[in-house]
């Protein structure tokens, strides 16, 4: 017995390889994670360096290249933070991998930046306060940096919580408590934050009537049709043309950063013909991948994929219109003002400023956004490719609006209540819809909730779970603000002592 007890046991030698393994293992596990932190300092250094070369002959080029880090270390908070509200819903709805998801994302987040990220980003550079009453342009200067590091820490603390939180609350923040601690709340154009604080309460309710609406839609169009095939071969193409057209109107009435405007009336033009064309581009693709698709809900989401996939690129094109100028507004505002002496600013933001934002949020969306992900995807509501359709669209035509009108919102306020106004109208359709009970009777099936389970407790658990994203979500949103302003004012004053 004790000779077979003596052969069962390892080696010595296989165990130390063991732990070798495993160390080895761990090491990798730990330098992975330091992966995305060292990439993340490069980017901070080169950024230093464009800004360095970009304000030669200027006074203070010092404090524009720390600026210009800090404002790229907000843009990867953004990324890291709020880009995940654009394909939450498609990767919940599992349309689209991750992987796939990033790269989209990415990519027009980049695009949107460029392209019509101005106008936003002027209104928080010079919109929120009145620099003329700033002591000088250097006092202005530390105020914005001050603003720039309580808004991304708070964004940081949050990302590492896995609390997805509204980033243009961050900065406004930080913005009115440096400004106030800097030269008194009378440099705060308080008209100007009635107006944004008015569209950060009218746009999560807008994005949730707007999704309810489409998902609305759908169900009467499509979802509870006897030949969903047929349905959804007529009204996809629709629905695409219409993201498309509108896409084409914002970016012909001025969405690309003033190179040329054509008016509201023309551009709508533009938008419907655009639309036009992409209906009967879209129309053979649809019918061609609705053949031999069963006439049932799982042959719907096939169909909806390419809408989803175009919707959530829209989003990310929209999001990085109006939150890029989150980053880059305080930056700007730094530029303008040391460059004219506090005179006045220039005409439009220079190139450079909106690279760093627009490269910033995409790599921060890409080293650490995938945290987020599956908060808004799949713990708030049951989402599948034609929810996530109506969030993604909704959510970008409120987006898109609001840049239109150079006003800063809130994506992470409107995505969310567009996810939330989903899973409420679904539970009042579920319940009251007499489409759907005729739909359900006449197969013979028996009447009762979608979302019914065996179980009722389990049923109110399920509910109870969901509403208690939402409150976390919300309690986030209210504290975002007071905290960024009273940290702001904090690390002004420190700045203000140390270096005047």
């Amino acid at each position: 017995m004790a000779n077979s007890q003596v052969q069962l046991r390892k080696p010595t030698l296989d165990k130390d390889l063991e732990k070798l393994t495993f160390t080895e293992q761990a090491t990798h596990f730990v330098l992975r994670s330091w992966t995305g932190v060292g990439i993340s300092l490069v980017f901070l250094l080169i950024t230093m360096a464009v800004a360095d070369s970009f304000s030669m002959g200027t006074s203070s080029v010092l404090v524009i290249a720390v600026t210009a880090a800090l404002a790229a270390y907000m843009a990867m908070n953004i990324g890291a933070n709020d880009v995940t509200n654009n394909v939450g819903a498609a990767v919940g709805a599992r349309a689209m991998s991750m992987g796939v998801a990033l790269g989209i994302a990415a990519v027009f987040e980049i695009a949107g930046a460029l392209l019509a990220g101005q106008g936003v980003a002027a209104t928080v550079a010079s919109g929120i306060v009145d620099r003329a009453i700033f002591p000088s342009p250097e006092v202005f200067a530390w105020a914005m940096m001050a603003a720039l590091v309580s808004a991304a820490l708070w964004i940081n603390i949050a990302t590492l919580a896995n609390a997805p939180i509204s980033t243009t609350h961050a900065i406004i923040g930080g913005v009115i408590g440096a400004a106030a601690a800097a030269s008194g709340f009378h440099s705060v154009q308080w008209d100007a934050i009635a107006v944004i604080v008015v569209s950060w309460t009218v746009s999560p309710i807008l994005g949730g009537v707007i999704a309810a609406a489409f998902l609305y839609f759908l169900k009467e169009t499509i979802i509870y049709r006897d030949d969903k095939i047929a349905a959804a071969k007529t009204w996809v193409p629709v629905l695409v043309a219409l993201m498309a057209g509108a896409f084409a109107a914002f970016i012909a009435n001025g969405g690309t950063n003033g190179f040329y405007d054509i008016p509201i009336g023309r551009a709508l033009l533009v938008g419907l013909a655009f639309g036009i064309v992409v209906y009967f581009v879209t129309r053979p693709i649809i019918r061609r991948h609705a053949e031999g698709l069963d006439n049932r809900n799982q042959s719907l989401r096939t169909l909806f994929r390419i809408p989803l996939i175009c919707s959530a690129a829209l989003l990310s094109f929209a999001h990085g219109a109006n939150d890029v100028s989150n980053a880059v507004g305080p930056l700007y505002g730094v530029v303008s003002a040391l460059r004219s002496g506090g005179t006045g600013g220039e005409a439009t933001i220079p190139l450079w400023v909106m690279v760093i934002g627009a490269f910033g949020i995409s790599l921060g969306l890409l080293l650490f956004g995938p945290r987020l992900i599956r908060i808004v995807g799949n713990e708030i509501t049951k989402l599948n490719p034609m929810r996530a359709f109506c969030v993604a669209l909704s959510s970008a035509i409120a987006v898109l609006t609001a840049s239109a009108f150079a006003i800063p919102v809130s994506s992470t306020h409107i995505a969310v209540g567009a996810v939330f106004g989903v899973g409420l109208f679904r539970e009042w359709y579920t319940r009251n819809s007499q489409r759907r009970i005729d739909y359900i009777r006449s197969r013979g099936n028996r009447v009762a909730p979608e979302e019914e389970s065996a179980n009722p407790d389990e049923t109110r658990r399920r509910y109870l779970v969901r509403r208690s994203h939402f409150m976390t979500i919300v309690s986030a949103w209210i504290v975002t603000l007071p905290v960024s302003a009273i940290l702001a004012a904090i690390i002004f004053l420190v700045l203000n002592a140390l270096f005047t």
